[in-house]
């Protein structure tokens, strides 16, 4: 077949065999870039040290404004101006308000919400436990819960406070306002959180209700006085008065309300020891 060329079959090319032509880097893609690989992973966007720093920087700027203008605000927005004291009988407002609101940004109401939340204050003498609640950004409320005192006795110079069963629950140097002394009570030793060793243990609810009558008629003994009997004596500056045994105590510090304005100034026994609601009869003696 003369002239005509015979042309040999090349072999199989590989079907992933990609040809470069001149002038073509091997980095250039094709139109319409293809998908990435499964396995293959995004590029990273990378900064130079320097920048990194710099963006570093002003994070911790941008933080640290946000911390101070926060503070600032928190410190002049909630500032405390007013604050309530209710039932403090021991101590004056202003040494509850010192033990509340002691140390720094004790006037803060922020921070003693946060000091105070679900828990109140113990540890403090002739006081149960003091509760502090936030009525407003400026304003405070303290509650005071003091110990149930009946009254105190004299003892090596000290004032031992008592409650209702003759437990001594707390000891001074200092007398309380308010609460009676009791005397003629025997006894050798004092122990704290024990109760007073007394001959008759009775005699602490006979106080307990003699102070509770006082309160109730709003009138304030300075001694409750027990004979070696156990009669009952009230001491009024130099006025006493004479209720002699647990019989009708509550009708005759009832009817000594109306009586005793009439004594002030005056020195003397007034004798209650025969009152009764039947009889209603009482003397007084000058000294």
């Amino acid at each position: 077949m003369g002239n005509k060329k015979t042309v040999k079959k090349g072999k199989k090319r590989n079907p992933n065999l990609r040809l470069v032509k001149n002038g073509e880097t091997g980095q250039e893609k094709k139109k319409g870039s293809r998908k990435k690989g499964r396995g293959e992973k995004p590029e990273k966007l990378r900064f130079g040290k320097s920048k990194r720093t710099v963006i570093s920087l002003a994070v911790f700027l941008s933080l640290l404004f946000l911390l101070v203008g926060g503070g600032f605000y928190i410190i002049n927005n909630y500032k405390v101006t007013t604050v309530y004291v209710d039932g403090s009988v021991h101590y004056t407002n202003e040494e509850i308000m010192d033990m509340v609101m002691g140390g720094r940004f004790g006037d803060n109401s922020l921070f003693l919400s946060l000091k105070y939340r679900d828990k109140g204050i113990e540890g403090i003498p002739f006081i149960e436990m003091m509760d502090v609640s936030i009525e407003a950004k400026d304003t405070i409320r303290i509650t005071v819960y003091e110990k149930a005192l009946a009254g105190y006795v004299k003892y090596l110079g000290r004032y031992i406070y008592f409650d209702k069963d003759g437990i001594v629950v707390e000891t001074s140097e200092e007398q309380t306002a308010g609460i009676p002394q009791v005397t003629g009570l025997t006894f050798d030793h004092v122990i704290l959180h024990d109760k007073l060793p007394v001959d008759k243990p009775e005699l602490f609810d006979e106080i307990l209700n003699i102070t509770q009558q006082l309160d109730k008629y709003s009138l304030s003994a300075d001694r409750i006085y027990f004979d070696s009997a156990y009669q009952v004596t009230l001491y009024f500056g130099d006025a006493k008065v004479a209720l002699g045994d647990n019989v009708d105590i509550d009708e005759k510090i009832m009817m000594l309300q109306n009586i005793l304005p009439s004594l002030l100034g005056k020195s003397g026994t007034l004798d209650m020891r025969e009152y009764s609601e039947d009889t209603k009869t009482y003397s007084f003696e000058k000294d």
